[in-house]
Parts: structure tokens; C-alpha cells; sequence
């Protein structure tokens, strides 16, 4: 029988400062654990800077790594479905972040709770090394998003983590555009477990996902995955509905019984309308979440496009 293969996808996306010691890093793992067949399968989303050659050039040397060039930048997500739809006929798949905050040498104790039957295997972070505004966001995210979805994912959990053979087929097959890796991974079910680990700090360079590309990102994962805003809309509806009735009965009991009322002003007036339009405003907003989401849907595009594959 051969040995097992498994492969490491790994978006990179202007990382040219982190790939030399990734490269070494990931060596000294195919080095430790000989008894498996190793592939390193890197996407590289429209970098700009020599990243793109970094890979190429490692190609070239050492079979075990492939570069997948994609045609322009599709997003962090769309790369990774790049990598993972190329593992070809890896028995299992390991999904990571190029930037080292995700350390190789956990990816040994991933494949030890798969080969202990574990179809899909989660890295989870017993700590995180980001601080300031972008902590908290994390923190934020990840203490809302189990209260809101349909399908909460574990928390402190995120790329990193494994997937076998069934569980890799399963995840390809979903056609899906606006994708939230982690809630995908939940969504297909399978049999889970969790190895935990440190995050670091980013081994060189500066984080190349932004503050918007984060929001639109935890966008995703609830608008993919929760109804919860629509019917919160509903509620907010019958609610004021409600509050209006009640009103209405309380003012015309006043006029029936002949108390007299005060004549409605302006203050009250424009708090009302401004009310009111702003939670129609709210709502128009959260169905043109859905409602955008859906169109590109139907529009059938790609998710991306392979430029180059080495």
C-alpha cells in the first residue's frame, strides 16, 4: 500500500517576507514525518510583490510544492477553494494561513486525531497574539457568531485544521461564492475533533487581510449562515405595529370618555417619521445583504481564475 498522502493548502497573498522561512519550516516537516507523501500546494492570489517567484522558483527545486497562480486577486477564500479543489488524490488536506501564525508543527498532532478516525480536525487557539482593535474584533466575532447562526462553529477556531478524503470531496462540491471556511466546515457534518495550539505572531511582514476585508468576511459568515436578521426585522415590525395599535385604542379611549388631549406636535412628529424611516432603512439594508448575495449567485461566475499552475 502507499503511504498516505496529504497535502497543505496555503492562500498567500504578498507574503514574499514570510515564504523562505515557510518553505524551510515546511521541509523540516516533510523531513520529521517520512512515512507520509508531502505536497505543499500554494495559491497565490494576485500578489504584488515576488511571491508569485518565490513559489516558482521553490517548485522548480522540490516537487513537493506546486504553485497555483490565480489570474488576479479573488479574496482569501476564493484561493483556498483554488488549493482545494488541486489536492488531486491526497487522502487528507490541510488548510493554513502563510503567515506562520499558524505554526507546521502543529500539523503532526492534526494528522494523529485523523488517523485516530477523525474525518475533519479543528485547530483550536488556546491564544492568540493579536492585541489592540483587531483583538477585540476577533473576540467580538467569535463570541456573536454561535448566538446568531444556524450553525455555530467552535469557538477560536478558524482556517487552520484538516479535512480527509470524504470531507474534501463533501466541501468541493458546495457552489457556493460568498464562502465562510469555518461554517462550511461545520455545515457538512462528519466526524470532528480538536487539537489545540498557540497562535503566534506573524513570522515577518504586516497582515495583508484589512479591516474591511475582515468585516466583509464576518459579513459572510452570517448572512451564509443565519436567518436571525430577517427575523429580527420581523420582530422589530410586529413590534412597533403593536406599540402603534395600542396607541391608537389608548388615544381614541381618551377622545370617546371626553378627556382632553394635547394636539400632537412637532417634536413628536419628527422623532416618529425619523424613527420609523430608519428602521425601514435598516431593513432595506439587510435585504440588500441577502438580496445581493443571491444575484451573485445566479450569475453562475467563477470563483476564480487559474492563471498559471506549476
Amino acid at each position: 500500500m502507499p503511504a498516505p498522502k496529504i497535502a497543505i493548502v496555503i492562500p498567500v497573498f504578498n507574503e514574499e517576507a514570510v515564504l523562505p522561512e515557510l518553505f524551510s519550516r515546511l521541509t523540516a516537516l516533510f523531513a520529521a514525518a517520512p512515512d507520509y507523501r508531502w505536497e505543499a500546494v500554494l495559491v497565490d492570489d494576485g500578489s504584488r510583490d515576488g511571491s508569485a517567484g518565490l513559489i516558482r522558483a521553490r517548485a522548480a527545486s522540490d516537487s513537493r510544492f506546486q504553485l497555483v497562480e490565480l489570474s488576479r486577486n479573488f479574496g482569501f477564500q476564493s484561493a483556498l477553494s483554488a488549493g482545494l479543489a488541486r489536492t488531486g488524490d491526497a487522502d487528507a488536506a490541510v488548510t493554513m494561513d502563510a503567515d506562520l501564525q499558524d505554526p507546521p508543527e502543529v500539523i503532526p498532532a492534526l494528522v494523529a486525531a485523523w488517523r485516530e478516525g477523525a474525518d475533519i480536525v479543528r485547530a483550536t487557539r488556546r491564544t492568540r497574539s493579536e492585541t489592540g482593535l483587531r483583538r477585540a474584533g476577533f473576540d467580538l466575532f467569535h463570541s456573536l457568531y454561535g448566538k446568531l447562526t444556524d450553525y455555530p462553529i467552535e469557538p477560536n477556531t478558524g482556517t487552520f485544521g484538516l479535512l480527509n478524503r470524504s470531507a474534501l470531496e463533501a466541501f468541493n462540491a458546495l457552489p457556493e461564492r460568498h464562502r465562510f471556511f469555518p461554517g462550511l466546515r461545520a455545515w457538512i457534518g462528519f466526524r470532528t475533533a480538536d487539537v489545540s495550539y498557540d497562535r503566534k505572531q506573524r513570522a515577518a511582514g504586516q497582515p495583508q487581510q484589512s479591516f474591511r476585508r475582515l468585516a466583509r468576511y464576518a459579513m459572510d459568515g452570517l448572512f451564509s449562515f443565519s436567518y436571525l436578521p430577517l427575523r429580527l426585522l420581523t420582530y422589530c415590525g410586529l413590534f412597533i405595529a403593536a406599540l402603534g395599535f395600542a396607541a391608537a385604542v389608548f388615544y381614541a379611549l381618551r377622545r370617546i370618555i371626553g378627556i382632553e388631549t394635547a394636539p400632537t406636535g412637532y417634536t413628536t412628529l419628527v422623532t416618529l417619521v425619523l424613527f420609523l424611516g430608519g428602521v425601514q432603512l435598516v431593513g432595506i439594508g439587510v435585504l440588500g445583504e441577502y438580496l445581493g448575495r443571491i444575484y451573485d449567485e445566479v450569475k453562475h461566475r467563477p470563483q476564480y481564475i487559474v492563471k498559471n499552475k506549476k
